[in-house]
Order: C-alpha cells, then sequence, then structure tokens
C-alpha cells in the first residue's frame, strides 16, 4: 500500500483543508521535510484555487495584505521560527519533551491532542526493534530524524510509509544512529509471533485507560 497513489492522496486531502488535527500536523511535517511531496502539494493548491475561482456559484473576496494581519503588531521582538518544522513550533524541541519508556530500546511521546487520530513520537535507539505486527486501520510513519528499515525497504529523513491491515512488518532501527519517528494509527496494533497473543493483550487493557 505504500506507493505514490496512496502519499498523493494524504497531499491531495491536506491541500484541500480535509484533513483533522492530527493528520494535518502530520502531512505539514511530511512537506516540510520532502521537497519533492511540497512540489507535489503545491500542484494541488494550485489545481484547487483554480477550481474555486472558476467556481460560478461562489464569489471569493478581493483582500489585501491589510486584511489579513492585526491593525498593531506586538513590540516584543520573537524568535525567527521560519526554518523550524510545523512540528517543532507545536511541540518543541524533541529533547525537552516528557518521552515514555515503553520498553527497551524504545520510547514514545503522545501529545494531548483531541482526534480521533493517535498522533505519537517514537524515538528508537540504534538496533531496536518493534516486534512483527499489523493494524486494524492505517498506519502512518515519517521519518524524522535517523532511519529504520523492514521487510519492505530502508527509510530515512523525510520519508514516508503508510501501511493497512494487509501489511506485516518489523521496523528495526539503524544500527548507527536509531531514529525519531513521527506516527498516526488509526485503530489498535496487531501483534504477531511467539509473544504476539501476550502483547495483543496488553494493548487491549491499555486501550481503556486512554
Amino acid at each position: 500500500m505504500n506507493g505514490t497513489e496512496v502519499k498523493n492522496q494524504l497531499i491531495f486531502e491536506y491541500a484541500s483543508g480535509s484533513l483533522g488535527l492530527s493528520k494535518s500536523i502530520f502531512a505539514s511535517t511530511y512537506l516540510y521535510l520532502n521537497s519533492k511531496a511540497a512540489k507535489v502539494n503545491e500542484t494541488f493548491e494550485h489545481l484547487l484555487g483554480e477550481d474555486l475561482l472558476n467556481n460560478q456559484d461562489i464569489q471569493p473576496k478581493k483582500l489585501t495584505y491589510s486584511d489579513c494581519i492585526k491593525n498593531e503588531l506586538p513590540q516584543t521582538k520573537r524568535e525567527d521560527t521560519s526554518n523550524t518544522s510545523p512540528l517543532n513550533k507545536f511541540l518543541g524541541p524533541f529533547e525537552n519533551l516528557k518521552w515514555k519508556q515503553i520498553y527497551k530500546g524504545f520510547k514514545q511521546f503522545v501529545p494531548d491532542i483531541d482526534d480521533n487520530d493517535e498522533l505519537k513520537l517514537i524515538k528508537m535507539e540504534p538496533g531496536a526493534s518493534v516486534p512483527i505486527h499489523s493494524h486494524h486501520g492505517k498506519e502512518y510513519i515519517l521519518v524524522l530524524e535517523g532511519s529504520f528499515h523492514d521487510e519492505y525497504g530502508e527509510y530515512k529523513t523525510g520519508d514516508i510509509q503508510i501501511n493497512d491491515q494487509k501489511i506485516k512488518h518489523t521496523p528495526i532501527a539503524s544500527e548507527n544512529s536509531g531514529c525519531i519517528c513521527l506516527s498516526i494509527t488509526e485503530k489498535e496494533v496487531i501483534f504477531f509471533g511467539r509473544y504476539g497473543s501476550f502483547l495483543n493483550l496488553f494493548t487491549f487493557i491499555k486501550s481503556f485507560f486512554k
């Protein structure tokens, strides 16, 4: 499922403004890190803008730049965040986050977002892995730092992976750098293998405390 079509669908939904908060943060960070995806987004925004202008039932209001800003600007000097990713603007530096240790070599941080989708940051130490698993719904993974690999290839900074219930994989972080990833899981994880039953029971119990 991790093909160009499904990635472009995510970009198109972002350009059209139809995504929820979690996926909007995910998509905007993807566009920030991946110049090729950003160009696709520009194309979609242009096409959607042309459709809007050509729609006879909608009369866009002509605005000037002064209509879009406040009359008075704050006097305090603001830090230039033009080169900061959308995710870091939202959460701040990764080193300041309160990471939760899930198991050895694997940490996560879950932002407090009121949304149907669960957005989380994942930090994997060099060589750490996640047991083989799949998902009831889609899983979105964006590499923010470092890299990981699984049965389907290697994923580096700015790469995205979108999986569905047909995909089983075992992500393994780079032996040299580990990785930090942004992830969205629409529904619960399904584990397989030796400890699959135990992990699925643990996931089921944890779902009552969200």
